[in-house]
């Protein structure tokens, strides 16, 4: 984390101020950086799905933000690709949302070219059907347009998971150009804001209707003075605490993450890239020491422009190596995506420059060791 962040972080933990008020306050910021029509900064981008889809389920009913998650009674369903499944699914269903599966996993398996097609997805519109949750991802997102044309047409709406979709920046604006009715990032990883925060961006209805279901209200009604975002004769009642409760975020970490949001978006990608490679250049030259030793350059997430190190043993089981990693006094965490093909991965993204040599020397000496 940067210092400027950790700076920001600091400052924010001298004062006491309204949550409601600060929320807005950033809200309108990372609106403004996104090109969204308004934003939320939330505790991390699982803790923003759930959100969404609370805010798509209840909308501007009190009553059913008080029900929550129990849905009985109120449209609940959402459509998501078989494709598009994932362990995260959880904070969909957290919010008392019920996931419908459509499509086929052909093009998935490698079985066949054909993706989601819109008659697919209007197959399984009926009553029940709130919208639909999109899961971003480099082989998904030529799918997107056709996805919001078909809800739209149906007057539902689309929730983009993107918490992974940094780099490239332009994502961070053109998704939200897409017309898709919220998009969801991490805080962390390539913003490199507090781990513990995320962004939900989109439609203004349906960030006040999360941002309700996540501040304190022990208020007075009569006192109570609505945060931006919320529209408070659209509200039908004032609702208690709501089920984002539990995922307030701390003053401190808003502040970081405007911060680090700023000093991504103002950051050069080219430049960030060719050092990447720089260091993985120095790195891969370091390694090739050890006989028995495949290091080579790739692109680790594709369509993305961040480069890895793939490293291959060819005499030493990966498990056991990268167990042992993990195991020493200051554990090294090498990327296991492709560990069934026998490989680790070295992604410079989350590894200081001046760690480099210590994470060099670390896996020279594992690898030496396992052939003792």
């Amino acid at each position: 984390m940067a210092n400027e962040v950790l700076e920001a972080m600091c400052e924010a933990a001298r004062f006491s101020v309204d949550m409601a008020e600060l929320q807005s306050a950033a809200g309108r910021r990372v609106a403004e950086l996104m090109g969204a029509e308004a934003a939320l900064v939330t505790s991390g981008a699982s803790a923003a799905m759930t959100l969404a889809c609370a805010a798509c389920l209840a909308g501007w009913e009190a009553a059913a933000m008080a029900q929550l998650p129990q849905a009985e009674g109120m449209p609940n369903h959402m459509l998501m690709a078989r494709t598009h499944r994932n362990t995260y699914d959880h904070a969909v269903r957290l919010a008392g949302a019920k996931i419908v599966d459509i499509g086929h996993n052909d093009y998935g398996t490698g079985a066949g070219v054909r993706s989601l097609e819109s008659w697919e997805i209007e197959s399984h519109i009926n009553g029940q059907v709130v919208g639909m949750v999109f899961t971003a991802t480099a082989k998904t997102l030529s799918d997107l347009p056709q996805v919001i044309e078909t809800l739209h047409r149906h007057g539902r709406f689309v929730i983009v998971d993107a918490a992974a979709q940094l780099p490239p920046r332009s994502n961070l604006q053109s998704l939200i150009a897409t017309g898709a009715d919220l998009v969801i990032f991490s805080g962390g990883k390539a913003i490199g804001g507090p781990q513990s925060t995320g962004i939900l961006a989109g439609r203004s209805a349906l960030i006040g209707s999360a941002l309700l279901q996540m501040l304190d209200m022990d208020v007075h009604p009569a006192t109570w003075i609505p945060a931006g975002f919320i529209n408070r004769k659209s509200l039908k009642g004032l609702p208690t605490h709501g089920i984002g409760r539990g995922f307030k975020v701390g003053k401190e970490e808003i502040a970081g993450l405007i911060c680090a949001l700023e000093r991504y978006l103002n950051a050069d990608e080219v430049i960030q890239h060719h050092e990447w490679r720089r260091r993985l250049d120095i790195i891969k030259e370091k390694l090739m020491v050890q006989p028995g030793l495949s290091v080579e350059l790739l692109d680790c997430l594709p369509g993305a422009g961040v480069p890895c190190l793939a490293i291959k043993p060819s005499n030493t089981n990966v498990f056991r190596l990268s167990l042992a990693l993990q195991e020493l006094p200051v554990p090294l965490h090498l990327g296991e995506s492709r560990i069934g093909e026998g490989l680790l991965l070295f992604i410079p993204t989350a590894l200081r420059s001046d760690d480099d040599d210590y994470a060099v020397q670390c896996l020279l000496n594992a690898l030496r060791e396992f052939e003792s």
